[in-house]
């Protein structure tokens, strides 16, 4: 009879929401584990659901893995997009905030997205250097569409690498907050606002 149950739960999951839950369960296994010591067996049995089933939606281990970076990534892109006709400078607090409490709420898909760079697999690397050249984009056309800096930004030596490096920089500083650094939020906001227009002004 409870098997029955069981298997009743399960099939109330539509296939979004079942892609949704097994992609959760990677973040956190992926997060707290390096990618070759994570089993696909261990997702399935987490999930309550069979390895086949998870193969279904996934083929390898590879697929996996590269979806739940994509999908941090996507989350990551959507939450910093810019508002059209607000400044930077006014849109950069408040963007780092919505950023921090998504790293705050979902520091298993942050940790796992950010591991895939250590990944053995050059497949999964080459997803994640794709996302971090996304968001690099992202912020390179902010700054290009703001009046204060203007597509004349674009050209001056240095800012692509020097954005890069701002989100290297904030990577870091969000996982030692994630691991227990004594800055509050706000801290942790402003820190990285200022990292961001000192690497632009120089």
């Amino acid at each position: 009879m409870a098997a029955n149950q069981g298997e009743r739960t399960r099939r109330r999951l539509s296939t979004g929401e079942r892609r949704e839950q097994l992609l959760a369960v990677g973040a956190r296994l992926f997060s707290e584990s390096p990618y070759d010591e994570v089993w696909i067996e261990q997702v399935a049995e987490i999930a309550g659901v069979s390895r086949g089933l998870l193969y279904h939606y996934f083929p390898t281990k590879r697929d996996f893995f590269a979806a739940v970076v994509e999908r941090e990534s996507e989350r990551m892109l959507r939450m910093t997009e810019a508002v059209p006709g607000v400044p930077v400078r006014d849109q950069l607090a408040a963007s780092l905030d919505t950023f921090l409490a998504y790293v705050e709420e979902h520091a298993h898909g942050f940790r796992a997205f950010h591991r895939a760079d250590a990944a053995g697999d050059q497949a999964v690397r080459r997803v994640y250097q794709r996302s971090l050249a996304a968001q690099e984009r992202q912020i390179l056309a902010a700054l290009a569409a703001d009046p204060e800096f203007g597509a004349a930004v674009l050209e001056r030596p240095g800012v692509r690498i020097a954005v890069r490096g701002w989100l290297a920089f904030t990577t870091a500083v969000c996982l030692e907050w994630l691991r227990g650094a004594a800055l509050s939020r706000d801290q942790v906001r402003d820190l990285c606002a200022r990292a961001l227009w000192g690497v632009i002004a120089s």
